[in-house]
Parts: C-alpha cells; sequence; structure tokens
C-alpha cells in the first residue's frame, strides 16, 4: 500500500468536509481503504497518514518497540498539526492494540474538544483513555485482520458518524468558552450538588460538574490549568482516598493542585468511603467493614480512622500550597448520602477524625468553617455562597 500524505488524498473543495485518519499502512490496508471508500461515498474527503513502526519484518524487544511506537506518535502529531493548519472537521484513526495506543496519544495533542474518533479493538480500559480528552470509541468488537460483514457494518457506521461529524452545524455562541464554577461531584453528594448547581445559575453563571470517580478529576485538573474556570467548588474530593487508600483511578498529579490562582471552596464530600467494584469482587477485608452496594458494579466501604487521618492531612497541606483564597467547610453532620443516621456508613468518629487532621496542618491563610449540619443542608450551600462574595454577588441576594 502506498504510503500517502496529505497531497495524495482527495482534495477537499471548498466548504466541503474533510477528515484526517491515522492507521498503520502495513496491517490495515484492506480496513483503511474500505473505510476511505465509504467516506468518499459520504462525500467526505480525507487526508490519510501512517503510523506503521517500519520495522521492516524485524520482531522488536520490549524497549525496542517502545521507542518505535515514541517516534510514530512524535511523527503523527507533527503530521497533524501540520494537516491542520488547513481547514479540518475531524481526526479518525483506526487501530488495534499498539495503533490504537499510538492513535490516542497524538489525539491528546489535539484540543480537548476537537471531533475525534477512534475505531479500534478495544484492548484497554476506556475510562483510561478518555479520562481528560474527548473521543468518540467505536468498538470493532472482533480484531481488525480483515474484512468481513460484521466489521464491514462497523465501518459503515464509523463513515456514516464522521459525515455526521463534519455536517453538523454547530452553534458558534454555545461553543464560545468562558470561564465558569467547577464543581465536583458524585451520586453519593448528589443531593449537595443539585442545589448549588441551581444557585450558581441563579447568579447568572454557568457551572461544570465533573465526576470525582478517578477519572472526571484527570478532566477537572486539565481544563482547571486551561484558566476555564473563575471558580472553584471541590465538593466531593472523592479521589484522594482513591488514590491514597485504594480504588480505581487514572494518573492525574494536578487533581488537587491545579488553578492555584482560582478562589476555592473544599468540603469533604464522599472522603469517608473507598469507591470500590461489584460487591462479589471485593477483598474480604473490606467487607468486613461497613459497606454498602452503590450499584450492581460498584460498592463503597468505610474508610478506617487511619486512613481518614491520612487523607485529610494530605488534602490540608495540598490546600495550604494554594495561592488564591481559600475557604475549607466541615459538615459535622455528615460527607455523603449514606453517612447520616439510618445510613450503611454513618460515623460521627470518622468526621471528627477528620477535623483533627485538618487542624493540625491547616494554614491560617485558609478559613476554616464547621458547620453542625450534613452536607446536603441548605446552610451548607449558603455557606458556600457566602465563601465566594465575588460569584455570588449582593447585587443578587434575592436569588
Amino acid at each position: 500500500m502506498p504510503r500517502l500524505t496529505p497531497g495524495e488524498a482527495p482534495k477537499p473543495a471548498d466548504g466541503n468536509a474533510h477528515v484526517l485518519l491515522l492507521a498503520t499502512f502495513a496491517t490495515k490496508e484492506e480496513e483503511l481503504r474500505y473505510f476511505q471508500e465509504r467516506l468518499d461515498f459520504h462525500g467526505v474527503s480525507w487526508s490519510a497518514f501512517d503510523i506503521s513502526l517500519l520495522t521492516e519484518g524485524a520482531v522488536l524487544s520490549g524497549e525496542g518497540k517502545l521507542q518505535a511506537m515514541d517516534r510514530a506518535v512524535d511523527k503523527a502529531i507533527e503530521g497533524l498539526a501540520k494537516a491542520l493548519e488547513q481547514p479540518a472537521h475531524a481526526v479518525v484513526g483506526l487501530g488495534g492494540g499498539t495503533g490504537g495506543e499510538i492513535i490516542l496519544r497524538a489525539m491528546r495533542s489535539l484540543p480537548i474538544t476537537f471531533p475525534k474518533l477512534l475505531i479500534t479493538t478495544l484492548p484497554f480500559d476506556p475510562r483510561v483513555a478518555i479520562a481528560d480528552n474527548s473521543i468518540v470509541l467505536v468498538p470493532t468488537l472482533m480484531d481488525m485482520c480483515g474484512l468481513n460483514a460484521t466489521l464491514r457494518e462497523v465501518l459503515e457506521n464509523a463513515a456514516a458518524m464522521t459525515a455526521g461529524l463534519c455536517a453538523t452545524r454547530r452553534k458558534a455562541a454555545a461553543c464560545v468558552a468562558k470561564p465558569s464554577v467547577a464543581i465536583t461531584a458524585l451520586g453519593a453528594t448528589e443531593g449537595a450538588v443539585a442545589p448549588l448547581v441551581e444557585k450558581v445559575r441563579a447568579h447568572g453563571h454557568e457551572a461544570t460538574v465533573f465526576h470525582a470517580n478517578g477519572y472526571g478529576g484527570a478532566a477537572f485538573a486539565r481544563f482547571a490549568d486551561r484558566g476555564a474556570f473563575h471558580t472553584i467548588v471541590d465538593l466531593t474530593p472523592h479521589e484522594m482516598t482513591r488514590m491514597m487508600v485504594n480504588g480505581a483511578h487514572v494518573d492525574m498529579p494536578r487533581r488537587f493542585s491545579a488553578a492555584p490562582d482560582v478562589p476555592r471552596v473544599t468540603l469533604p464530600g464522599a472522603m469517608n468511603f473507598v469507591g470500590l467494584g461489584q460487591k462479589s469482587l471485593m477483598p474480604q477485608h473490606y467487607l468486613k467493614r461497613p459497606h454498602y452496594e452503590h450499584s450492581g458494579m460498584f460498592t463503597h466501604a468505610k474508610l478506617s480512622t487511619g486512613e481518614m487521618f491520612e487523607v485529610a492531612t494530605e488534602l490540608a497541606q495540598g490546600l495550604n500550597k494554594l495561592t488564591a483564597p481559600q475557604t475549607l467547610i466541615v459538615p459535622m453532620g455528615g460527607f455523603s448520602h449514606h453517612d447520616r443516621p439510618g445510613g450503611a456508613i454513618e460515623d460521627r468518629e470518622l468526621r471528627q477524625v477528620f477535623l483533627t487532621a485538618v487542624k493540625g496542618v491547616l494554614s491560617d491563610r485558609v478559613d476554616l468553617q464547621v458547620i453542625d449540619a450534613h452536607l446536603f443542608d441548605p446552610a451548607v450551600t449558603k455557606a458556600i455562597a457566602a465563601a465566594l462574595p465575588q460569584t455570588f454577588s449582593k447585587a443578587h441576594a434575592h436569588a
């Protein structure tokens, strides 16, 4: 198969849809050709970039393969950057294990919300792949080792999806990036998040809510470091327990240090448990603790007092390093929906451990507020608003 470059692909007419394709020409020739034909059918022109490792049949050592993959990623990033100097509507990749990883790494160099679509055998945890980047995944359901009826149908669907992305007229005003109020959330803290979002909107702001499930925090950090927020309410720093104790999560070193110059209110939402998987797969020592099934896929087990002291100390030390005005609100009536009278993991002593730990290390620059109410209580929402006067101004006091 010839190594196509942008100059060798169909030329986009003025205003016509055009996409950039990434694939391993050496191993995905038949599949790529078919997909290109289907794009032609939909009137979408394309430019194709080869991400093959170019080993000339040699079997590389582990280190040698990783180096070859690095070169392929760099080449793809360079090619995409040059190609995007001209209008393009989307980037689409076709890849298996190695190719899919190269494509994902190259796509991460693109703007977070630029249309990106990966057709893949999905040999990885998709949550990691899309934790902090908008990438549409199209599973092939089988390996790409030659065409068959099912794979043709998958590629037909993917081509139609690509054409739809290109044809869609986006409402420009709705897509203009404006700083908003960032809020972290989980189902276990929804009772506090929903009224806060409503209050934010009532004061003329947009709320951008991130699911603090070990993956959403990565997107929060990436957006925060790019100036996407004028205010942060880290209502659910639950991911600290995943990072320090247990629970699935993606690497996110900037989760608690991003945007240090943005005013922030922090609460210990969902910091009283570790978020684990299906109950049947949980280690026995967690089953001996108070726990409950949040859903069929997720189980929450209460932290020990030692674990709580550790995560609370780490959270407070992180707040000490931030430069903007900081407030830490501790609702002593409960940190999550099952941390209240009758709840499966209710424990006032554990909340006291949190409070003792933060008091021991928290800087005087951080305003510590202790409220004898549950996280979901309206008094907590009022305290958040009072701590952010520039967001919840007196001009909108009627709200």
